[in-house]
């Protein structure tokens, strides 16, 4: 059987079997959300392997927003890598030369909210249609067209966020996380839903964590005056 088939399993659990493609996304995107919220740049590299498993997951699962939204998840920890690694100036760079931690603004974080309920409804419209659209690619509906395509849209948002070290970023991905979890429960990708589970957990710490971080700054600003 081809080792990226998703019924090619790698091992047993009580009452399910975990196929390769599974383990190694789940194994690669958990180890990348727990290295981000540390804010390491190792979680970059490690995000595009994810992305990469859980496309041909997502495929075969009929999870077709999430599946394109790998793409993205490509695009962006390329970008991430990147940017991270390349502040613009002296006010954008950290004690590790590397970007620092900021928040929106409240105008932003507006547009960012109105912007994202627009795009999830206008995403889940379409998904329930793609089966209509281009049935040569998607043989079957999908599932959960609405919920997938909200997490999918708030995921988008989250990830650019991420990449340019907005602490807002974690905020959306507790979101997404709870929201993912409930989805995958559903469709029976029992471990996928347990990572996002950890991933809440993570994400929350991240939060915290970077919180931390931000507010270093000030003390550090006082203590060079």
């Amino acid at each position: 059987m081809n080792f990226f088939d998703i019924n090619y399993i790698l091992f047993q659990l009580p009452g399910y079997g975990v196929s390769a493609v599974e383990f190694i996304g789940t194994a690669t995107g958990l180890l990348c959300v727990i290295y981000a919220a540390r804010e390491k740049i190792i979680s970059w590299p490690l995000g595009i392997v994810n992305a990469i498993f859980f496309f041909i997951l997502f495929y075969q699962a009929r999870l077709y927003p999430d599946m394109l939204l790998q793409i993205y998840f490509f695009a962006t920890s390329v970008y991430g890598w990147w940017r991270w690694t390349h502040p613009r100036d002296e006010l954008e760079t950290d004690s590790k030369d590397e970007l620092k931690v900021s928040r929106l603004e409240n105008t932003e974080l507006l547009a960012m909210t109105a912007l994202t309920v627009a795009a999830s409804i206008l995403a889940g419209s379409a998904a329930e249609r793609f089966h209509l659209w281009l049935p040569f690619i998607f043989p079957e509906p999908a599932a959960f067209p609405y919920a997938d395509s909200f997490v999918a849209v708030m995921s988008v948002t989250a990830q650019i966020l991420l990449s340019i070290k907005k602490l807002e970023a974690w905020i959306l991905w507790v979101i997404v996380d709870a929201v993912a979890m409930t989805i995958y429960l559903q469709k029976g990708i029992y471990l996928v839903s347990a990572e996002y589970l950890v991933f809440g957990i993570i994400a929350s710490s991240g939060l915290l964590n970077w919180n931390r971080i931000f507010s270093g700054y000030g003390a550090e600003a006082e203590a060079a005056e």
